[in-house]
């Protein structure tokens, strides 16, 4: 079982991940932040840095699929593969923070990849409003974090959905985390749950 969870910039992907992974067992793989060694950098400066960042994000994503697969273990993944490649690449190029030159390597790489693998069983898309975005961003206070405007969350966003409304790689569950706190309320917490279960409960 590889379950998925998405969504943007601070609408609580690791939390709910780490949730999850408690309550139902499973191995969590998180995304590699702490030891991301552009992160930073390219939030000084996105121009410079997006295709090093994506190369880097692109790169473990995909070792993580490979070590997922081959576990043979019930995973709960935070982020996909997926987002970088039909999110934040396109989103990069279009606001031309990433060449032409440099896209297209980039999308060539990331097809190469996905040719080799396959979608999570589940995927648990966060959906959230960029006021919501922005309170848990300023909540969780990363430094290099301050820097992210509202428009560059505002296109994410709007990336999101069309990903979403167009998601054809396995099963979709859709939560709306702007009036649910599942950190502090378990009721939140458990009504997650009980909707994944009705989703697992398909899939068998």
């Amino acid at each position: 079982m590889h379950v998925a969870v998405a969504g943007n910039i601070g609408a609580g992907k690791t939390t709910l991940t780490r949730l999850l992974a408690k309550h139902y067992k499973w191995d969590a793989h998180f995304e590699d932040v702490l030891e991301n060694p552009y992160l930073e950098d390219f939030y000084n400066k996105m121009e410079r840095w997006s295709f090093n960042l994506q190369i880097y994000f692109l790169n473990s994503r995909f070792r993580q699929i490979l070590e997922i697969k081959e576990s043979g273990k019930d995973v709960i993944q935070d982020r996909t593969i997926y987002e970088d490649a039909y999110i934040f690449a396109p989103n990069l190029h279009a606001m031309g923070l990433l060449t032409n030159r440099d896209y297209e390597n980039y999308r060539s790489l990331f097809d190469l990849m996905e040719s080799v693998v396959k979608g999570p069983d589940l995927l648990i898309y966060l959906r959230s409003s960029i006021p919501n975005l922005v309170s848990q961003i300023h909540k969780r206070g990363r430094d290099y974090e301050n820097t992210i405007s509202i428009d560059y969350l505002s296109r994410l966003n709007e990336r999101y959905e069309g990903w979403v409304q167009g998601y054809n790689k396995g099963n979709l569950l859709i939560i709306d985390v702007d009036n649910i706190n599942f950190v502090d309320n378990p009721e939140d917490l458990g009504g997650i749950i009980n909707r994944i279960d009705a989703q697992l409960n398909g899939l068998f």
